[in-house]
């Protein structure tokens, strides 16, 4: 058998090996070292792929080098994208197998196989039709040493000879991960951003300064390796304008914004550019729509193209959606087409406070005031976490009349941002501030996600209190307390930690 054997220099030699004979067995090879008998030959200047693989040498794990996967050092720096730049060749262990026995060879070594982008596992044997090259990962396999007891039984259960051989791998672009790629290429010491939101085919990114000269290059990178990506955008404002979407710019790919998103078994299309939509939420709009029973009313003051609206609706429950951004309320009414809940949801493109006010307090009116048995809970959906406490003021004195029993009382859902070090009593201070009332002892506080650092986005749940819904009961109420209740309410004021829960 002739086989490639790398010696110290740069020359490449033919050596002649001689094998032990295949029958004997793994314990007898494990027990003895196996030393080849060299013979020289005449240097070889280009290798074919069948000089492609030689006898692993014995190499101590601090010595592999662990840049070993890193693409070339020479693409540092670039800015335009050249996949032929990234072509590398290494050197990795193989074991040669008889092809018959690959498929159960292959699950015992499922922890030392190489595992990597657009490469096989498993390839021919250039000098031998019958047998197979398995590859191994270089830094779990050096030696046969580096087998495990249980794989060592089976290869030899196989007839496997454990002898490491040393291929020579090519890799090229397509075998990088894209972290890889941009550690690579952007300056030494820099963050690289490997991450994204995933809008249908489009990846959003919210690229860092340093970043900015690499732009169209991670761009591109993030689009070749996410099957189904065709277009990269990047944001380039925040959201601070009336109807909650941003500047953005193409980095690569089209420019074709209009998507379509699978969320919780629901689906939205709608033009990126012109709505919002955060595929971050995904686990709270499930929340909310948990907390529902069929036959409950909501109230979804900010719906956006409908992630709230739509799941609750094909919960059985009355949904009354609003938004005022006119490209929101168009999707919003498509997707409620869409997912076949048009019949179930009244559509509204009106401002929060005018929504809250008008169809939102005549509703109330109508339902507080029904002597009904059916008591279906009424759950009001704020979500615009920059503003949205801003728009509690509404409820104050917003109902006439004789107040309805406690239960029936609408449940708020309120989303904000804060930056306190303790933010769960921050956003009840907010509200509560807003409200005139103390949400400490009443509220539930849940932690959404964490948007930037020392910055969180949280949601405030809370019963909104008749002596806040209705004209003149305030006074009244408090003038009619015990003073011992008086004091027991101003006690029950303190915060409690255990009010507060947090998304998993």
């Amino acid at each position: 058998m002739r086989i490639l054997r790398k010696p110290l220099g740069f020359s490449r030699r033919l050596l002649q090996v001689g094998w032990c004979h295949p029958n004997e067995s793994l314990s007898a090879l494990t027990r003895k070292t196996l030393v080849p008998r060299r013979r020289k030959t005449p240097s070889i200047f280009g290798l074919d792929q069948r000089q492609r693989f030689s006898i692993m040498p014995e190499v101590e794990a601090s010595m592999r080098d662990t840049g070993l996967f890193s693409p070339p050092s020479d693409v540092r720096g670039m800015t335009k994208l050249d996949r032929t730049a990234f072509k590398k060749t290494v050197s990795i262990p193989v074991l040669r197998v008889r092809k018959e026995v690959i498929n159960r060879l292959m699950k015992a070594l499922k922890r030392v196989a190489l595992q990597r982008p657009g490469i096989k596992r498993v390839i021919e044997d250039p000098e031998n039709e019958d047998r197979r090259l398995v590859m191994l990962d270089p830094y779990k396999v050096l030696t046969v040493d580096s087998f495990e007891k249980a794989e060592l039984s089976v290869l030899e259960e196989l007839d496997v000879n454990p002898q490491l051989s040393e291929y020579n791998l090519e890799l090229t672009y397509e075998n990088f991960k894209s972290e890889e790629i941009l550690k690579a290429v952007l300056p030494e010491g820099q963050d690289v951003t490997s991450g994204f939101s995933r809008v249908g085919h489009i990846a959003h990114l919210n690229l860092r300064d340093h970043q900015l000269p690499f732009k169209h290059l991670i761009g591109q990178v993030m689009i070749d390796k996410n099957p189904g990506l065709t277009s990269a955008v990047n944001k380039t404002s925040n959201i601070d304008n009336t109807y909650r979407n941003f500047q953005m710019e193409v980095l690569s790919g089209e420019e074709n914004m209009l998507t379509k998103v699978r969320e919780n078994n629901y689906t939205y299309e709608f033009d990126f550019s012109k709505v919002y939509w955060n595929p971050r939420l995904s686990t709270e709009h499930s929340r909310i729509t948990d907390l529902l029973n069929p036959g409950d009313v909501l109230f979804d003051v900010f719906a956006g193209v409908g992630p709230f609206a739509i799941p609750a609706a094909r919960k059985n429950c009355t949904v009354f959606a609003n938004d005022l951004n006119p490209e929101s309320h168009k999707w919003l009414l498509h997707n409620c087409k869409l997912n076949k809940v048009d019949q179930k949801v009244k559509v509204f493109n009106m401002d929060g406070k005018d929504f809250l006010q008008g169809p939102v307090r005549e509703e109330l009116k109508l339902r507080l005031g029904l002597s009904t048995e059916a008591k279906p809970s009424i759950h009001i959906v704020m979500n615009l976490p920059a503003r949205a406490i801003e728009f509690l003021s509404v409820f104050k004195s917003l109902l006439n009349g004789k107040p309805c029993s406690s239960e029936l009382l609408p449940i708020v859902h309120c989303y904000c941002f804060s930056k306190d070090a303790n933010p769960a009593q921050d956003a009840c201070q907010q509200a509560g501030a807003v409200l005139g009332i103390p949400l400490e002892a009443s509220s539930s506080v849940h932690l959404v996600r964490n948007v930037a650092p020392n910055k969180e986005m949280l949601c405030i749940t809370f019963q909104i209190p008749a002596t806040t819904l209705y004209k003149n009961q305030a006074l009244s109420v408090e003038n009619s307390e015990e003073p011992s209740l008086k004091r027991q309410r101003t006690d029950n004021d303190s915060f409690s930690e255990s009010q507060i829960t947090s998304d998993s």
